[in-house]
Parts: structure tokens; sequence; C-alpha cells
């Protein structure tokens, strides 16, 4: 059972604060085995937004947790408390992951754990972020930034996205969207995409893409190109990579890629299919060429992917099915 603990402090956001705890509180219906702890810790009665809460843990609780959770901090033109900078540095020294929602990334700068480091905040800050800590390399157009042991997302939505990450590290693909579902959000957003879109995606599911989504996942396994989809879509391809960017924040190939990567995760964990059988499946065309994607973008081989996230017979969904031999050991 891996540790959370939550920092609460007077001036948290309480949006973020609950992102943390709805998140890694509780264990979807269908996730057997140990979940989190989750931790909230604070120096004593603090207030958040218009909520007063009473930590169960001091600060110093924060040196022994596996990973530490800074939420948003409400007033960026003042210094964070002393107190709690202090406590997040010394768990970062004691190896706990590190990661903070939306402002909360002024508080790992305070502390010294963004120095050298990529990081991002809620686009409407990042600049007071690179003005007031010039040592933190700021991305203002990214979700969420991953540096292994510190971590850092820009605002609201975006929390989600992180904590959703979090958990993907933590127990594989097929639990972190059980999560997603859970919470009724989308179960995966790349760190990179843009945090901030001129035209954002409609309220409603009528943008000029809601037909094309879910046509082009339910074709994985078939090789599609630009051209099919603007085909699909009654579009130009010019066009059509105009209207991707604008809803989904990146381009038609990169988009596809993310979704026959995620299959890939889901088909690893919850079968017994071949990388082979698996290139196939998601329209990758072989092992070799899955391999290389899937390293790149998810950070190690298929096979040890594989090991790391594997369920256990009892927790395979039905249907999952032995298509091909078990996969060779990895050579990393």
């Amino acid at each position: 059972m891996r540790t959370i603990a939550v920092a609460v402090t007077d001036g948290m956001l309480h949006f973020e604060l609950s992102v943390a705890f709805e998140v890694f509180g509780s264990a979807p219906a269908d996730v057997a085995g140990p979940w989190y702890r989750v931790l909230g810790c604070g120096p004593g009665t603090v207030r958040a937004g218009g909520f007063r809460l009473e930590p169960e843990h001091g600060l110093d609780r924060l040196a022994s947790a596996d990973t530490v959770i800074v939420p948003g901090w409400a007033d960026v033109d003042t210094d964070p408390p002393a107190d709690l900078v202090d406590a997040v540095r010394a768990a970062h020294r004691a190896g706990a992951r590190v990661a903070s929602l939306c402002t909360g990334a002024f508080v790992l700068a305070a502390a010294g754990l963004l120095d050298g480091r990529r990081a991002t905040t809620h686009w409407a800050h990042t600049a007071a972020l690179a003005a007031r800590y010039p040592r933190v390399e700021v991305d203002p157009d990214v979700l969420y930034v991953d540096n292994g042991t510190v971590l850092t997302s820009a605002g609201k939505a975006a929390a989600m996205d992180l904590c959703l990450h979090l958990v993907r590290l933590d127990r594989g693909s097929a639990v972190a969207n059980a999560v997603a579902r859970r919470l009724v959000v989308p179960p995966h957003r790349a760190g990179g995409q843009a945090q901030f879109v001129a035209s954002p995606v409609p309220a409603r599911e009528d943008h000029p893409l809601a037909d094309l989504l879910p046509w082009a996942i339910d074709r994985l396994d078939r090789p599609l190109t630009v051209g099919d989809l603007a085909r699909q879509a009654s579009m130009s391809p010019r066009n059509l990579g105009r209207r991707f960017r604008s809803v989904t924040g990146t381009t038609p190939l990169q988009w596809l890629l993310t979704q026959r990567i995620r299959r890939a995760q889901e088909l690893l964990e919850t079968t017994d299919d071949s990388v082979e059988a698996i290139a196939a499946a998601t329209g990758m065309g072989t092992g070799t060429t899955l391999r290389r994607h899937f390293n790149r973008t998810v950070g190690v081989p298929p096979d040890t992917y594989r090991r790391t996230f594997r369920r256990s017979p009892a927790e395979r969904p039905a249907g999952g099915t032995a298509t091909g031999e078990r996969p060779a050991a990895s050579r990393t």
C-alpha cells in the first residue's frame, strides 16, 4: 500500500485539494488488492477557500510518505509558509515523489525542487513563476511535466490529469482507466497537450470531430492515414488538421498514436496476446514498430510494462484471450 500525503495549509485551493482525495481516496469497485493510504497533513486547523479542515497529521508526516501532493496555492503574490516549504523539501530529500497541482508549483519552487527542471503551472501564473524563480524552466503550454520524482501540473482539470498519470505509473493503464470511469472524466490526456486552446472543446458533444473520433477508435487495427480521417469527416486534410488542433490540442497523427499506445497498454495488462498480435490489433503493423513507439512514449519496452502491470487471471475482464505465445524476456 502506497502512502499519499496531501499537504493541507491555510491558503490552499479547495478544488485541487479535493481532486487528490477523490483520485487516491478510494479504489474502484472492480480493482482488487491494496489501494492507496491517503493522509491529510497540516500544521493544525486550516482554511481552504470557504472550508475549515482539520488534518489528522502534522507536516512532519510528509517525510515518511511515498508521494506528497501539494495542492494549489491561492495567493501567488505572497511566499508560502516556511514550515510547508521546509516539510516539502525534507520529504523529497527522504525519497518521496513530490507532485504539485496548479499553483502548488510555487511551493515546490520555493523549496528549490524545480531548480534546473522543466515545470508548469496554471497558464495565468506561468510568467510570475518564471520571473520569481529564474532557475526554473517554465513551460506554459503543457498540462503537466513529469521529472520522475518531481511533477507539476497546470490548473483545475490538469490537476486531475496529473493524479491519473500517477495512478497509471503505479498501477497501470487499466486501473487508471477504472478510476477515470468512476470519476466520469477522460482516462488520459498526454502531459504535452496544450493547456490552453484558442477554441476550447464545446461543452456538448457537437464539435466537428464528435463522430470522427469514435469512428477512428473503433478502427485502430487499421493503418489509418490523415487522408482516411479527412475523407470520413468530409474535410480537406488541412482543414482537418486545424479542427484537430482546436478540439484535441494536437495533430491527427499524434492523436492516433496516443490512442494506439493506450490500447496496447490495456492489451498488455489484460490479455496473453503476444507483442506481435498486439501490434496488429493496434495498427502498429509489427512488433518492432510497436516496441519503438511504446518505449519512446511510455518509457519502458512492452515486455517490461507487461511484467510490471500484469493483472492476475482473476482480475482480467471476461473475454481476455491467449492468441499468441508469451513475449520473450526484455533485453533492457
